[in-house]
Order: C-alpha cells, then structure tokens, then sequence
C-alpha cells in the first residue's frame, strides 16, 4: 500500500468556533494519538484527506513536532447530510508493528444458473498485518456455487504475513436461494388449485 502525505498544521485553538474557522479554511480538525504519546491536535487539509480516505485504510504521513510520522485512519466523522468530514481520529504506528484492521471483500466469478444471491455476512474482514504494508483488499471466487454454500473467513486466501483477526470458521459470504416475490407465488398457488379443481 502507498503512503500519502498530508500538509496537516498543528492545531492550537480549541472548541466548536475554531473548529468551525477550521472547516471554513479547508481544513479538517484532527487528533493523532498512540504509543504512549500525548495526543496532537493537527489540522489536516480537507480535500487531501477526503481523498486519501477513498482508500480503505489508508497509510497517512503527517508532520508531528517536526518528524514525519505514519499514521491510519481509526474514526471519521463526518457532517450528517453533506457527508463532508468534521474530524479525524488517527492512529500512530511504526514500522514493524502489527496492526488489526478490516479489509473490503472483492467478490468475483458466477453463481450457478437459478438467480441466487450472495449475501455478506461480514461486510469487511478483521485481519492482523504489519502496519506499513496492509492489504487493501481481498478477492473471493463464487464461481458455480449454489444455494447453501458459503465461504468462511478460512477459506479466504490471505496475503503473505497476514493473518484473520476472527475465527476460520466465522461465514463471511453465503449463497441464498432466489425467492419468488409474493404475488408470484399466490399466483403458482391458484394455477395449482386450479389444475386440481
């Protein structure tokens, strides 16, 4: 995963008013913390950072005191209608250290014929990586799988020196059985009683 930089600016007024004066600036008030280390308060440009979150767990660089520092996205706020960004919660790690975090599921392949449905049990996979080289995603085949099956986290082929942060046996995806709509079957049903009559 590549790294995005970020020109965030330490933050040194506090409140609703100058987060308000933030947001109107361009930017997006955050907290950095972790490792033990007292929180920093940065604004971050608001633009850049709605595009580095496109991203699912994206790997940020900001300037703290100074020293360039990794850090991930831990909670996003975001304004209720506008879904515009009010605050940034960051998470500081380092090179080598192992990180939980959940993965998108990328589904490819067909369904057997007879209009089944993939139903996400799990929208996201937890798994356990080094921090500074998280997968993005995963990929799993429903090739020709029928009505009953499913695919459980241990099914899922995992990148090399990553690891499930949940249980093999937990079901990520399941196939169902196409249903007919109500008025369809209410319609089958009289044909029936029709023929019997």
């Amino acid at each position: 995963m590549s790294e995005i930089r970020l020109a965030a600016e330490p933050r040194n007024e506090f409140g609703k008013g100058a987060a308000r004066r933030a947001r109107r600036a361009g930017f997006v008030p955050g907290v950095v913390y972790g490792h033990g280390h007292a929180p920093v308060h940065l604004n971050l440009p608001g633009h850049d950072l709605m595009m580095a979150l496109k991203t699912p767990n994206a790997l940020l660089v900001v300037p703290i005191e100074g020293k360039d520092e990794y850090v991930l996205p831990k909670a996003v706020q975001r304004e209720a209608i506008k879904r515009s960004i009010e605050h940034v919660d960051l998470l500081l790690v380092k090179r080598g250290e192992k990180v939980t975090v959940e993965i998108p599921v990328i589904i490819e392949g067909e369904l057997a014929p007879g209009g089944n449905l993939v139903e996400h049990v799990l929208n996201a996979l937890p798994i356990e990586a080094e921090a500074l080289h998280l997968p993005e995603s995963v990929t799993v085949s429903v090739e020709g799988l029928e009505a009953g099956a499913a695919i459980t986290a241990g099914d899922i082929k995992l990148p090399a020196n990553v690891s499930l942060a949940v249980e093999a046996d937990a079901v990520v995806l399941q196939i169902i059985g196409a249903q007919a709509a109500p008025a369809e079957e209410e319609a089958a049903e009289a044909a029936e009683e029709t023929t019997e009559a």
